[in-house]
């Protein structure tokens, strides 16, 4: 099937097949740290395609060598209107190095999983090259490196604070978050001959302008000037402070035009387009994709990204959780754009007449699977919020949480003739249903829900992220206590039973997160042994740009507080913290009985280290803790 699929069914990646379009130019050149994969999931093919729908002609230069005599760049030429540069995926930075600095041996976005395809902190890279063979040429910059980075940011890999990655790369403009609004706003005023300098009243895009020239006025934005990068540079709690407006201005309906001084320029940051409507949001998933990567790929073996993802459906986008060691409400927003189910379905129709399906869709999800749909239920006060999260420290009250449209979803996907069994990849919000934190929701429509997931689709795990047992860190990270996930559990092993699913419950917890202590690692450690787990999905907090925990992590200050918190920052505390998840392991026994006995705490490590099948009654202090959490989250109401 795939190959009788005609080139030109894919955006031309060489001069030959541009040639076979019958095009003697390009309007548009589109370059990206990715190898080119024609599908929904990946930014560079929703880019392309979009440009495409607007009548221009777009090529794209995928994972150009940047170290010969850079003749991928020079390929095509210079294109009419712009060059367009993203880093890819993921941070180039998040896809080279672990949370420990160490360089990864693979690139899930690179045929066969081949590491070395793109450079460190690629969008500069890219656009660097460019601007020297091509300086009349304007450069565009979007994707997520350069939307995390579009304004004064720590870096935790070369440990330094950085400027807008505007002032690095020198492109001309930079579009943030998802960015087929801005784009078709920009290509609608180049078709009106607009010329590219002067696009500088488009939402959502941002900016270098010589201090000299001042601002240009635009009387429907209201202007927030942050303190200068110089000033970050010379004080922490400056930083710090600044970053709390960042955040609530790229979440806000109706938000400002935000101004920071860089050296003897002005980075303009214009303010956010508001959610996608249904109807655009589905006009971006129903452009005419081919659902696979280039044939180019074939003999350089699968691309994992792409094998991860390729049977899967996005539902929405967006998440309000506003996590502090999250991206995607930086990236995507906390208001959630959701797809009709004309849409949905018509996708998953794809999906089955794809090479290789065998009757399973992997994931019908999205940054969090049960947020789909969900919204305010009076707009008026979701205009005026500047909350960064809707469901922290309590779920709004103006928050509609029915799960039943996403329920009813599965239903008709599980009706499908060609679906065997569509499972939910995504990580559920498990806080969402249960009746002690979503004191309002509707408990009928939760219940549904739960079990239809249960029972309908999991491959045997079900993944949730509780994150930490610890009050005090989870109130940084922005995640509830401990409690609610116990009667979580509770839900899940009366379902599980029920229906003798023999199902696991999997939660993800993260260690070294800023606010976590050594002593609160051994408690998650012990409770979590107390209720059976054998944590196997551990992970390292990663300081990545545009969050509250990186802004803690470089500054030590809390951006909304100013007050000073302290992060495991060294090697030896990362992997103190770490090694408390693995109290299983017999290499760990003596380190964990040694730390815990200086501590003051040798109790911990006798009922950590005791054999798992011999049951113990839970220790006086664990007793007194649940106690406590409970007193303090039991009465609060918003």
């Amino acid at each position: 099937m795939e190959n009788k699929r005609p080139i030109t069914d894919w955006l031309p990646i060489t001069k030959k097949e541009v040639e076979k379009r019958g095009w003697e130019y390009l309007d548009v050149v589109l370059i990206s740290g990715d190898a080119y994969v024609d599908h929904p999931s990946f930014g560079t093919a929703v880019i392309g395609r979009i440009i495409e729908s607007e009548g221009f002609k777009v090529g794209v230069i995928p994972q150009p060598n940047w170290r010969d005599d850079l003749r991928d760049f020079k390929k095509f030429g210079a294109p009419k209107y712009f060059f367009g540069v993203t880093g890819g995926c993921m941070d180039p930075m998040v896809n080279h190095y672990t949370a420990n600095k160490r360089k990864r041996s693979t690139d899930s976005y690179t045929p066969d999983g081949v590491a070395g395809f793109r450079p460190d902190y690629a969008t500069t890279v890219y656009t660097k090259i460019l601007k020297e063979l091509y300086p009349e040429t304007p450069v565009l910059i979007g994707g997520i490196e350069a939307s995390l980075r579009r304004v004064t940011h720590y870096d935790y890999w070369s440990d330094q604070l950085m400027p807008s990655i505007l002032a690095t790369s020198m492109a001309d403009l930079l579009v943030y978050g998802m960015g087929e609004q801005s784009l078709r706003e920009i290509l609608t005023l180049l078709k009106k001959g607009v010329p590219f300098h002067q696009l500088t009243m488009v939402k959502q895009t941002a900016y270098m302008r010589s201090s000299s020239d001042g601002i240009l006025k635009n009387k429907n934005w209201s202007d927030l000037e942050l303190a200068s990068h110089e000033a970050c540079l010379n004080d922490k709690k400056t930083f710090a402070s600044n970053f709390k407006y960042v955040e609530q201005e790229s979440n806000k309906t109706f938000a400002n035009r935000i101004i920071q001084q860089t050296g003897d320029q002005n980075l303009v940051i214009n303010p956010p387009f508001q959610t996608m409507t249904e109807k655009e949001i589905d006009a971006s998933f129903d452009l005419p994709y081919t659902r696979l990567p280039h044939p180019k790929y074939k003999k350089r073996g699968a691309i994992p990204a792409f094998e991860m993802i390729k049977f899967s459906i996005n539902m929405h986008r967006g998440c309000f959780g506003g996590c502090s060691f999250c991206t995607i409400s930086a990236h995507q927003g906390k208001f959630i754009a959701s797809r009709s189910e004309e849409s949905i379905m018509k996708e998953v129709d794809q999906v089955t007449k794809m090479p290789d399906y065998k009757g399973y869709i992997s994931d019908l999800g999205g940054p969090s699977a049960n947020m789909y749909g969900l919204k305010g239920i009076e707009q008026s006060i979701c205009d005026k919020c500047v909350s960064p999260s809707c469901i922290h420290p309590v779920i709004c009250s103006n928050l509609d949480t029915n799960h039943t449209p996403m329920t009813e979803i599965y239903k008709k996907v599980d009706a499908h003739e060609k679906v065997k069994k569509a499972f939910v990849g995504s990580g559920i919000r498990y806080d969402l249903l249960v009746k002690s934190y979503n004191k309002n929701g509707d408990e009928k429509s939760l219940n549904e829900y739960m079990e239809q997931v249960l029972t309908k689709h999991v491959s045997g795990r079900l993944k949730v992220a509780p994150e930490h047992t610890s009050d005090e860190t989870l109130k940084v990270m922005r995640k509830p206590s401990f409690k609610h996930f116990h009667e979580f559990k509770n839900k899940f092993d009366t379902i599980d039973k029920k229906h003798q699913l023999n199902q696991q419950l999997i939660p993800y917890f993260i260690s070294s997160h800023p606010g976590s202590k050594e002593e609160d690692m051994a408690d998650l450690a012990v409770e979590t042994k107390d209720m059976g787990f054998k944590l196997e999905q551990v992970q390292g907090f990663t300081p990545t740009p545009m969050t509250v925990a990186t802004v803690i992590y470089y500054s030590g200050y809390h951006p909304y507080t100013l007050k000073p918190m302290a992060t495991a920052k060294t090697k030896e505390e990362k992997q103190d913290q770490h090694k408390f998840f693995f109290w299983h392991k017999k290499e760990n026994h003596g380190w964990i009985r040694n730390k815990l006995s200086k501590s003051g705490r040798p109790e911990l490590a006798e009922i950590l280290l005791s054999p798992a099948n011999k049951k113990k009654e839970i220790p006086k202090w664990l007793a007194d803790k649940r106690q406590q959490q409970n007193k303090r989250t039991g009465n609060k109401k918003r």
